[in-house]
């Protein structure tokens, strides 16, 4: 299989598959299946672009796919012109208490990206985007930089933006905060500049200290970051972007919180969220949670124990013998057929020929044996994920890499490979609470 790929996103997708983690670039060349799901959130995007809002919860295993599917919809979104941002949960970053629900929408604004800054700190960008695009316009209706009334209209379009923000929670401190950017960016005021931003990204930990730089009023809190979340999607929508995204990942560090309140208080957030985008409350927000089934499923600690979301998150009782509910909450991530596990196979053993330069040796006879192996580990039809399966598979290549004059039945008849893929599938045990 000949591969047409870039030698420094084939680096990044080898070394993160081995590590077990989730590339950011280059996923195109190694997606594969996926297809009802994919179709479902295409649909909450245009929705979305429409002046919508959707919330998605993702599930599967350990291993399933969850951040993958992510990552690959953060990029997707990114070259349709949506405004993306992507956070893993931790026992820092929650959604509310003591500051790390704060913590969360400044990991947020940190990672915010577009097509042409895909790997964060768009903010600033984005600003001076719509500031130039504005200009840019006006320049197109005929007017000149240097006509003595150029500023001035400039501003009157930067203002009736801004003026139409004050209509929302908190919209009257995002248009001050937006507005000191516009005339320090303009003015070459690089303190206003950064006090603006610094406000922007909720790095204020004190009213008294954004007043003394800023005519506000309030500062972004562990309390009200998602409302400037919501402020900032009927922002971006009214600058030129289609919507804004936001991707939380780890969502199962919800689950592991040891006190029980504490862990409602989140459950309470993220409920408010979720009827914020379904109640047509939001605008142009779109909201991706993944976490595990237990997160998802377990009445004693999920989010199954929280009544109000698991009334809302039950499944269809009519989604059996192969029908699906695309338009349900939640997008439950299944194992990924024989097919669609070889044509990954294949697609991989391309890339790793093209990137270390060797003439590709494994066949569809080769490729179908080691399938065939990987899936008769016990328990594997129900726990074996694709990471598993890309991490192994990466290793042999990596050996016949390494060993030119080794052969492929060689090295999977060795005693030390069998036995390790079989000491892999104990891990499977700790996913099961």
């Amino acid at each position: 299989m000949g591969v047409n790929i870039p030698k420094r996103l084939s680096a990044a997708i080898l070394k993160s598959l081995q590590a077990g983690v989730v590339p950011r670039v280059g996923l195109e060349y190694v997606a594969v299946g996926r297809r009802r799901e994919i179709e479902a959130v295409l649909t909450d995007l245009e929705n979305i672009s429409q002046g919508g809002a959707a919330f998605r919860f993702i599930t599967g295993r350990y291993g399933s796919g969850k951040s993958f599917f992510l990552q690959a919809l953060r990029n997707f979104a990114m070259e349709k012109e949506f405004l993306v941002a992507d956070v893993d949960l931790s026992p820092e970053k929650r959604l509310t208490g003591s500051g790390k629900g704060l913590e969360t929408y400044r990991e947020l604004m940190e990672r915010l990206s577009t097509n042409v800054r895909p790997d964060g700190g768009a903010l600033e960008s984005v600003l001076q985007k719509w500031i130039n695009l504005i200009k840019s316009n006006l320049i197109k209706d005929g007017l000149l930089p240097s006509d003595m009334d150029f500023d001035s209209r400039v501003e009157i379009k930067i203002f009736e933006t801004l003026n139409d923000m004050e209509n929302f929670a908190h919209g009257f401190d995002f248009a001050a905060a937006v507005s000191v950017y516009y005339r320090a960016y303009t003015g070459g005021d690089d303190i206003k500049k950064q006090a603006a931003l610094r406000w922007l990204r909720g790095e204020y930990s004190t009213k008294t200290e954004a007043r003394a730089n800023l005519p506000v009023g309030e500062i972004v809190t562990d309390d009200n970051w998602y409302e400037y979340i919501r402020l900032f999607a009927a922002f971006c929508s009214r600058i030129g972007y289609r919507g804004f995204l936001v991707f939380i990942d780890e969502c199962v560090n919800l689950y592991k919180i040891v006190n029980r309140q504490s862990r409602e208080n989140n459950y309470e957030k993220l409920l408010a969220m979720f009827n914020d985008c379904l109640q047509g409350k939001a605008q142009n927000l779109g909201i991706f949670a993944a976490g595990t089934p237990q997160f998802m499923e377990d009445e004693r600690r999920g989010l199954a124990s929280y009544a109000a979301l698991k009334s809302r998150l039950a499944g269809n009782r009519f989604v059996r013998d192969g029908f699906t509910d695309s338009a349900g909450p939640v997008i439950r991530l299944l194992q990924l057929t024989r097919e669609e596990l070889y044509v990954l196979l294949e697609r991989l053993a391309g890339i790793h020929a093209k990137h270390y330069e060797y003439e590709q040796r494994l066949g569809e006879r080769e490729l179908t044996i080691f399938l065939e192996m990987a899936l008769s580990v016990p328990g594997a039809d129900e726990f074996l994920t694709p990471r598993e399966i890309t991490r192994d598979f990466l290793g042999l290549l990596n050996i016949m890499n390494d060993e030119p004059s080794a052969a492929f039945d060689e090295i999977i008849r060795r005693q030390n490979f069998t036995a390790a893929a079989a000491a892999d599938s104990s891990i499977y045990a700790e996913f099961e609470i």
